[in-house]
């Protein structure tokens, strides 16, 4: 039976509402909590996790729905519980105090701190009780509570050191120095260094995707020509699209894998993993011409429209990796159920392909994956492989609707602007690449969801909305990540009121976030809630820093609007940061993208959209197919007035109705191309690799 409600039952953040009957008397973060432990002077136990994780859900199972833990807690302690992807602010600081305490992180994250918000222990999951030389949660909360009684004078001390040691983490000055062409370089080679080149990936188990770092190396190939960079690139997004981290039903990606070979994910699936992923996956299949590629984007976009999208546009943010209480439950097969699905021939070919066995590959259950090829398997079955694609088509829309009559795992329905910036981004890159209408009509959807619904009274942004409550002061990736979207979504849509959006949070995000005096953007708005310490970022994470997407953004939109303003402050964003970028390249991916398109060689191109459209789709065609990393493509039609990219457009029409497209590079322009053989040529001579 469940215990009475507490104070969490008013929240709309389904983590936060997974714990509103918990017998632990909850508070939300806010200023109630402390005062209440002022009042009662008591320590604070705050814990922080998130919908999807499965650890979080076994903690609350195993202590916070414990009614002897809940005593203890209630006795003696004010408990906040913080959803982390409402509250990354908060989630970052005590992120560093328990990375201090413990030399490692996690979630669900355990902080215990005092009234006014200093943190003096802390750690990730504990079991209920010890066991196996891990603590114990009862054991540490009493053992705590005993320390906070008889000595406060160690715990005031404590909390102070850690303070501290947060304060100069958290918006440390590094020396400038010069970023260079050099700085790129060395970044490729020490991601190739640390490459599994059997079985892709960039270092061992557990084993994230690193959407950041391939595009990083994918800009290596194309400056540098280095064969290795192409190599780990193309071999990682293989592994991972055959693995099992790639749901082979449903397309999209599952959160990480457990294992060196993709086989065994969290199942979770997160709309930014998704997002990130997707540009990727078309970028490669620019420069290399693999269909496989192309299928990873398109199942995946279509995942995300036919499972991940509201009914009025925005992206919801997670799908749970549990079903039924069990993790991963909804995803695996056994080998009985598909042969009764599918009848004895296509079970088959199926399983061949998926590797499904009658003993499983992860606790006697399938996890379907494809270790072989389409044509390795066919010539084993001794059947053509457009048999064997025509079976496996079949059986994958059968098998689909079979799982689609399952219990389904939950899904956290929070739409968080950061988030679906990255989304609209990769739909509209992908509408664009692809001639996909489909995914550049949701990117439109979702980004005048999030204009019109995330907004305050003062019109700033406001981080996310869930049951029509838009809640929580934005941060820097919030900004930063809708400027990206817009900006991609202006290049796709040629409709220039997305600039006009796009300049507006550009301006308010560099008047309200940028240190005018160490440069580079703190996380947190000059009027945010005071916290202990206010923070920069500029190490990616699963997501981009906020810096580095700032950054990316920043250079974009300026090259687009002629605003070299915003140029110059992408590039002293990056100056801020320099020395670290260039020492630590690996925990700089999305700055390492900002500083390949600043340093150039990059290009404007123009697509004067005539009347007479004979030759369009054939040069739009041909620039869609060409992996142009550093290229800003502005749609532009005769007789339209385009204020913003006045500059950009000036006397580039059509040539008596026939498009043309002009290839130009800060101004400086080629004769306009008016056939495919032409612009081939123009983009040959700008050294791109066609595929």
């Amino acid at each position: 039976m469940d215990s009475p409600e507490n104070r969490l039952v008013d929240e709309t953040s389904p983590y936060l509402l997974q714990h509103a009957h918990n017998p632990v008397d909850w508070y939300p973060w806010g200023g109630e909590a402390f005062e209440t432990a002022r009042r009662e002077d008591k320590p604070i136990f705050l814990s922080v996790g998130y919908s999807a994780c499965h650890w979080c859900h076994v903690m609350e199972h195993e202590s916070f729905e414990n009614e002897e833990i809940a005593r203890i807690l209630n006795e003696n302690y004010i408990s906040i519980k913080v959803d982390r992807e409402e509250r990354p602010d908060v989630d970052q600081i005590y992120m560093m105090a328990v990375q201090l305490i413990t030399k490692r992180g996690g979630w669900p994250m355990s902080v215990f701190m005092t009234a006014d918000g200093k943190p003096f222990y802390g750690g990730t999951y504990w079991p209920p009780t010890s066991r196996m030389g891990m603590p114990g949660f009862r054991d540490i909360l009493l053992r705590l509570i005993d320390f906070w009684d008889n000595n406060r004078e160690d715990v005031d001390i404590n909390a102070a050191q850690l303070v501290e040691a947060i304060q100069e983490m958290s918006a440390p000055v590094f020396r400038s120095i010069a970023l260079k062409e050099s700085a790129l370089e060395k970044a490729m080679a020490s991601f190739i260094a640390i490459a599994d080149r059997k079985h892709g990936g960039l270092g061992g188990a557990p084993k994230f995707p690193h959407p950041m770092d391939l595009r990083v190396l994918l800009r290596g190939w194309k400056r540098f020509g280095n064969q290795d960079a192409l190599d780990v690139t193309t071999l990682t997004l293989d592994k991972m699209l055959h693995g099992g981290l790639y749901d082979q039903l449903g397309g999209g990606y599952h959160r990480y894998s457990t294992d060196a070979h993709w086989l065994v994910p969290h199942f979770e699936k997160m709309l930014y993993d998704n997002a990130l992923l997707v540009p990727v996956y078309l970028e490669a299949w620019q420069e290399t011409g693999n269909e496989e590629y192309r299928r990873a984007v398109t199942e995946t976009l279509d995942y995300v429209l036919r499972e991940m999208t509201a009914s009025d546009g925005g992206f919801f943010s997670t799908q749970d990796a549990d079903s039924e209480g069990v993790e991963g439950k909804f995803f695996v097969w056994s080998e009985q159920e598909i042969d009764e699905a599918l009848g004895a021939e296509d079970a088959r070919h199926f399983n061949a392909l998926y590797d499904v066995s009658s003993n499983g590959n992860w606790e006697g259950k399938n996890i379907l994956n494809r270790p072989k090829s389409l044509e390795a398997v066919a010539s084993e079955l001794g059947i053509t492989v457009s048999d064997l694609q025509t079976s496996v088509t079949n059986s994958q829309r059968t098998l689909l609707e079979l799982r689609s009559q399952r219990i389904k795992p939950g899904r956290d329905e929070k739409i968080l602007v950061s988030w679906n910036g990255m989304m609209i981004a990769a739909m509209a890159k992908a509408a664009f690449v692809l001639n996909d209408d489909r995914y550049l009509a949701a990117a439109v959807t979702a980004a005048e969801f999030v204009l019109k619904n995330l907004r305050d009274e003062h019109g700033k942004l406001v981080h996310c909305i869930k049951d029509g409550r838009a809640r929580f002061q934005a941060y820097l990736d919030d900004y930063a990540c809708l400027i990206d979207g817009l900006v991609e979504l202006f290049e796709s849509s040629g409709t220039e009121s997305y600039l006009v959006e796009a300049i507006a949070l550009a301006e308010a995000m560099i008047k309200d976030y940028w240190d005018s005096e160490q440069g580079g953007f703190f996380y947190t708005a000059s009027d945010h809630e005071s916290l202990i310490t206010r923070t920069k970022e500029i190490q990616d994470n699963a997501v981009p820093s906020g810096n580095g997407m700032a950054a990316t953004a920043l250079a974009k939109l300026g090259r687009l609007c002629d605003r070299t303003d915003f140029e110059d402050v992408a590039t002293k964003t990056l100056d801020a940061f320099s020395s670290f970028i260039a020492e630590h390249p690996r925990a700089c991916g999305q700055a390492l993208i900002a500083l390949d398109f600043l340093l150039g060689p990059s290009q404007e191109i123009v697509i004067g959209e005539g009347t007479n459209s004979g030759m369009l789709p054939e040069l739009q065609n041909v620039l869609r197919k060409t992996f142009l990393p550093n290229a800003r493509i502005i749609k532009h039609k005769d007789g339209i007035d385009q204020k913003l990219i006045a500059n950009l457009v000036a006397g580039k029409r059509s040539a008596d109705g026939e498009s043309l497209v002009y290839l130009c590079s800060r101004g400086e322009c080629q004769v306009p191309a008016g056939t495919v053989d032409q612009l081939r040529q123009q983009l040959s001579a700008l050294e791109v690799r066609l595929s």
